[in-house]
């Protein structure tokens, strides 16, 4: 049969117009007939869905009985039924036949209060009025997009192109499994719509006027609706949390929510928009031509962004005080600060002048516990992020496993030895695990002691190298301080070359060979052979200074050629932060003896690696066991291997030099409006700026102080370094965006014109 005979024969409906519409997983007709409009439904999946759309038709039928305005209503095969499988044109398919409900779409419109308020009032007046619904085959019904069943949609991550995307979804799929999945059970449970969104919303002037398209209808928890709504009136605001009173409070007024329900609603919205963002990027894969699948792709990727940004603790405070529940009362600062310093030593620092009491972060964002969300420019240590999800899960597999030491054999130990390894010249091919940069400074040198048999040593002027006590000695930063215990005679200090403040400046490698002519000099007058010489590629405390083009080549051939051994501590500088380079020793054409390695490379996990030569590591091999409790152990070694893939899949090295970059550019844009700004410095994302009294090169440490409290004020985080403390450091997270750098470079600048300068 025809549609149009269909039409007639079943209905008696006469003169069809039948226009095809957009459709998720079926073909809809608009039929405009002298009887009226209607919309004609068809499926070819007629098995799967016949007791589904029967349940479908019992729920309009029940809500129009309730007196709900404006919904489909089911019309009568002329046996009775509201469902029947038809041969249309030598397809069977399974039809039904609904009322046309007439209004101007919620996408078509721009959201005012009044409307939010409205569609708030109309969800919650649906949903008491399914209060007394009920059908087995809805409880039955297991949907991809019924949040309940929200992990369903993990199988499509892997369709999404971009890997950043894929981890932005896995991130919120692993809170929704801390944060949801242990309060499922004690939340109430209703038939919902199951899909209030922009193209199914209709208004008329400013109330909602209807809604249709209850194919998602199911049984599953209340709050559900709610977070559904709210993803597709969030992300039609500038500012996703703008509606969120007129919405909540007026659903709260209708059908009052609870507060377990308020504290996971964050995460639900989250999840019905990866939820949308995984059915989009698999319907590209697997139905091509179905652009209608895709339709708000791109706004709930726009929403996620901000979802993420926003942060759990600001959203629920704001949902909370929009039904009128009381506020989470956190901990004081002076509280916080009273119970820190009643058990820890004072020595222990705070940054800012109003320090933070963080409660959680992720990629490149960190929460106070307040609500306040901070953009991390600062902390290098979560190398490719805080709370990475591929890093996280590396590290909640193998410690429901093995975690043991490496007196034991186990695949890990030498698959991440060997990944590692890969990133090094051939040379360096000899790893030993610890479990931070410190105990990776300390065993160094005692390698290159025991290699060499001499304890004379070179260090840079400045230099940093961790907290034990051959560390301390090692480091310019620490014995030089007022406070600290002085430089020990078997400790020779070389200055460090700056291009900016120092002796020679000029920077095209002039300056790097005279500043090397100058430490060969305290090499030759030594009367002793020097076990080592160590140096950072960009020396940090010393205010992020790169070493000067050309200069460690002789210095290595010098050292080397009275025995010793060439170190570089890429604690800091490793793993591609630098961005045109994956190791900092790169940059000056070098190979080291010994490399060594922190923070990064465990993305907050305390690892630490020193990475040799054969010929050393033998050597060592003469003297006592060496042995890490810690260092190398399954968990360490999995998450290690963990920060490797993602700096692979996701480019980040790549992300290092192009953000990198154009952070450079626009802090030196920056810096032609602001004379307090001297230097601009470094190389991808590890940069300084070096902060200094107008016309000269003079230090200005009150307004770099006021410039990093100012930007803390400004919900921005960066640090200062430098022998003056002058310098603002930003080492941000690798996944840092150019939005991000804007956003730094924006605020620094209206500091700036308000300070005067």
């Amino acid at each position: 049969m025809t549609l149009n005979t269909v039409l007639k024969s079943e209905f008696g409906l006469s003169n069809c117009k039948v226009k095809i519409l957009n459709g998720y997983a079926n073909k809809n007709y608009l039929v405009t007939a002298e009887e009226g409009r209607f919309i004609f439904k068809t499926y070819s999946d007629y098995r799967r869905l016949f007791e589904i759309s029967e349940a479908e038709n019992q729920l309009l039928l029940h809500l129009h009985a309730k007196k709900i305005a404006d919904i489909p209503k089911p019309i009568a095969f002329n046996d009775g039924s509201f469902a029947k499988i038809i041969d249309i044109e030598g397809q069977e398919n399974l039809c039904r036949l609904l009322t046309f409900v007439d209004g101007t779409f919620m996408a078509d419109v721009p959201l005012t209060n009044a409307m939010v308020s409205s569609l708030g009032t109309y969800v919650a007046t649906l949903g008491r009025a399914l209060f007394d619904f009920d059908h087995m085959t809805l409880r039955a019904r297991e949907s991809n997009w019924d949040l309940q069943y929200a992990l369903n949609n993990k199988k499509y991550i892997k369709d999404i192109p971009s890997v950043r995307k894929q981890n932005l979804v896995n991130y919120f799929i692993q809170q929704y499994e801390q944060q949801v999945l242990p309060e499922l059970p004690e939340l109430r449970k209703s038939c919902i719509h199951g899909d209030f969104n922009e193209w199914n919303i209709l208004l008329n002037d400013q109330t909602v006027s209807g809604v249709i398209d209850f194919g998602d209808c199911g049984h599953t928890h209340l709050i559900n609706e709610l977070a559904i709504t709210a993803a597709y009136v969030f992300y039609a605001a500038k500012d996703p949390l703008a509606f969120a009173e007129p919405l909540l409070q007026s659903y709260h007024a209708i059908l009052p929510l609870q507060e377990k329900e308020i504290s996971i609603l964050y995460w639900l919205i989250a999840m019905r928009l990866c939820t949308s963002v995984c059915n989009s990027a698999h319907a590209k894969v697997s139905d091509p031509d179905n652009s209608y699948a895709s339709v708000s792709e791109q706004k709930a990727w726009a929403l996620l962004e901000k979802w993420l940004r926003i942060g759990p603790n600001r959203a629920e405070q704001i949902f909370r005080a929009a039904v009128g529940f009381d506020v989470i009362k956190t901990e004081s600062l002076e509280t916080a600060l009273g119970r820190r310093k009643k058990y820890l030593s004072n020595i222990l620092s705070v940054s800012y002048h109003r320090p933070i009491v963080m409660h959680r972060a992720a990629f490149q964002y960190m929460f106070d516990a307040q609500g306040a969300s901070f953009l991390d420019a600062y902390n290098n240590i979560p190398h490719v992020g805080h709370q990475h999800p591929m890093v996280v899960e590396a590290a909640q597999k193998q410690l429901t496993q093995l975690n043991t030491n490496t007196r034991y054999l186990y695949d890990l130990l030498p698959d991440y030895a060997e990944r590692l390894l890969a990133k090094f010249p051939n040379s360096l091919n000899k790893v030993f695990f610890v479990n931070s940069g410190s105990a990776a400074s300390d065993l160094a040198i005692r390698l290159s002691m025991n290699h060499t048999k001499s304890r004379n040593l070179m260090v840079m002027e400045h230099g940093y190298h961790g907290n034990t006590q051959i560390g301390i000695d090692i480091s310019d930063y620490k014995f030089n301080n007022p406070k600290g215990q002085g430089q020990r005679p078997h400790i020779f200090k070389t200055t460090l070359p700056d291009t900016y403040r120092g002796k020679y400046t000029q920077d095209d490698g002039t300056a790097g060979k005279a500043y090397a002519q100058e430490a060969l000099q305290k090499i030759e007058k030594n009367s002793e052979s020097i076990a080592a010489f160590i140096s950072e590629p960009i020396v940090g405390c010393g205010g992020q200074i790169p070493l000067a083009k050309d200069y460690l080549k002789p210095i290595y051939a010098a050292i080397r050629a009275q025995g010793g051994i060439c170190i570089s501590d890429e604690v800091q500088t490793g793993f591609g932060r630098l961005g045109d380079v994956f190791w900092g020793f790169e940059h000056q054409g070098v190979v080291p003896d010994i490399v060594v390695l922190g923070k990064p490379m465990g993305n907050g996990h305390p690892i630490g690696a020193v990475v040799t030569t054969d010929e050393i590591a033998a050597s060592f091999e003469d003297g006592v066991e060496f042995f890490s409790s810690f260092g190398g152990n399954p968990v360490s070694c999995a998450i290690g291997m963990a920060v490797l893939e993602v700096i692979d899949k996701e480019g980040l090295q790549k992300n290092a030099h192009e953000v990198g970059n154009y952070y450079q550019d626009c802090l030196n844009d920056l810096k032609t409006r602001y004379p307090v700004i001297g230097d601009v410095r470094g190389s991808g994302l590890f940069l300084g700026i070096d902060i200094v009294k107008p016309g000269t090169r003079d230090p200005d440490t009150a307004l770099a102080h006021h410039l990093k409290n100012a930007l803390r004020e400004q919900y921005v985080l960066v640090s200062t370094d430098g022998p003056a403390d002058n310098v603002i450091k930003s080492k941000p997270p690798l996944c840092f965006t150019k939005d991000n750098v804007d956003e730094v470079v924006e605020k620094m600048a209206t500091i700036l014109s308000a300070y005067g300068t």
